[in-house]
């Protein structure tokens, strides 16, 4: 757990848990001899990446962004995977809450990995809300590619996820960025999905940016590091140039939900190019 105290809001990294994907479809082009400096393959050339979610308090609300992959898993998929997964009490705890104390969920995107957490099964039931008394707060363009179904995407979605929100009208729709609450705004970042959405925590007289899979490591601040995953690489290249340009103009802190070692970092100029430097609690 990495926490940031300020005046005004409590910013807590937790970590849910860790899953290992192909080395080469999360750095696409890259060859490995170059990824595989920072990120070791095993013998079935997985590397080890975190599931980073950030909880929010900024006193009138308590808000996680993102819940990790969840627990509703069997023994091939957490296999293939590699999953080790927690249930939300147990990585809640450390933050000395409970689900039931989640007043909002905001989803960056809807792949298993990022929204597995929404639900959760209990005594053998349909998946039903995790956290019962929150609103989950996801883009309807990101929905709606969701339940397409077209084959190049359909392995990522998993509607029991994201269903049984809405049948119990717990989700809030929103298009495009958006101001969510006094210290979230929501920016659009197309390219890993054309809806996926950034969310951007304004905290002691700062920001923090929450860059799910546009920057899933910090190794993927280098420009070309962009996931043979993305549905979009060239507007990734786009959106994440723009963005991190923002970045360093402004010191942003940047939450990376996928890095194992470096889950918040700053950009520092090394050599004429940025790269990602650890941060620590003041």
């Amino acid at each position: 757990m990495l926490r940031f105290e300020f005046d005004d809001v409590r910013l807590t990294v937790l970590p849910t848990g860790s899953l290992r994907l192909d080395g080469g479809a999360m750095f696409g082009v890259v060859p490995k001899p170059l990824w595989e400096r920072e990120h070791k393959a095993d013998d079935r050339n997985r590397i080890l990446l975190a599931m980073n979610v950030l909880l929010v308090e900024d006193g009138d609300r308590k808000i996680l962004i993102d819940t990790g992959a969840g627990e509703k898993w069997d023994a091939k998929e957490r296999d293939i995977f590699a999953l080790e997964t927690s249930p939300a009490e147990d990585w809640l705890k450390p933050a000395g809450l409970t689900p039931p104390d989640i007043d909002m969920v905001v989803c960056s995107h809807l792949h298993f990995d990022h929204a597995g957490g929404n639900t959760v099964r209990k005594n053998g039931s349909d998946a039903v809300a995790a956290f019962p008394n929150a609103v989950y707060v996801m883009q309807q363009g990101e929905l709606e590619l969701a339940r397409s179904g077209n084959e190049r995407t359909r392995a990522s979605y998993m509607a029991e996820n994201y269903e049984p929100l809405l049948s119990d009208k717990q989700v809030r729709l929103v298009n495009g960025d958006t101001a969510l609450t006094r210290c979230i705004r929501l920016r659009l970042a197309p390219g890993h999905t054309p809806h996926m959405q950034v969310p951007l925590v304004r905290a002691g007289g700062g920001t923090f940016a929450y860059l799910a899979d546009l920057v899933p490591t910090a190794s993927h601040v280098r420009a070309p590091y962009i996931m043979g995953y993305d549905l979009e690489p060239l507007a990734t290249l786009a959106t994440k140039k723009a963005l991190l340009a923002e970045a360093a103009r402004n010191d942003w802190r940047l939450v990376f939900e996928h890095d194992p070692v470096l889950p918040v970092g700053r950009l520092v100029e090394e050599k004429g190019r940025l790269k990602a430097a650890a941060v620590e609690p003041e």
